[in-house]
């Protein structure tokens, strides 16, 4: 069975900074893609980064660029999203994203709220 689980959302102030994690199981996490998307209320879920396989290509919605870094450790089939300068429109719900070929798995979200 896989399982992606999410991890260290949170209430943060502006400017400040948040690291999440996702922890994927039941699968073969080093062929995979990995991605954070985000849901605001009202709005549809967009992708925030996405990081290959190997890690060694990233990309990221213009939006966050140069605020928040993908990575990921293949040893412990974990991926992280290091968010930095947070701004109250960062607030949502960030999904973690499993991809390889058609097979698509989501975790259960973590809310991140940045608000004063």
């Amino acid at each position: 069975q896989v399982r992606l689980v999410e991890s260290g959302g949170g209430l943060v102030q502006p400017g400040r900074s948040l690291r999440l994690s996702c922890a994927a199981s039941g699968l073969p996490f080093s062929r995979y893609a990995m991605s954070w998307y985000r849901q605001a209320p009202g709005k549809e879920r967009e992708l925030v980064a996405v990081i290959a396989s190997s890690g060694r290509s990233t990309n990221y919605a213009e939006s966050v660029k140069g605020r928040f870094t993908i990575s990921r450790d293949n040893a412990k089939n974990t991926v992280y999203l290091q968010m930095n300068s947070l701004k109250p429109e960062d607030t949502a719900v960030y999904y973690c994203n499993a991809n390889y070929l058609t097979l698509d798995y989501w975790g259960q979200g973590t809310q991140v709220t940045v608000s004063s």
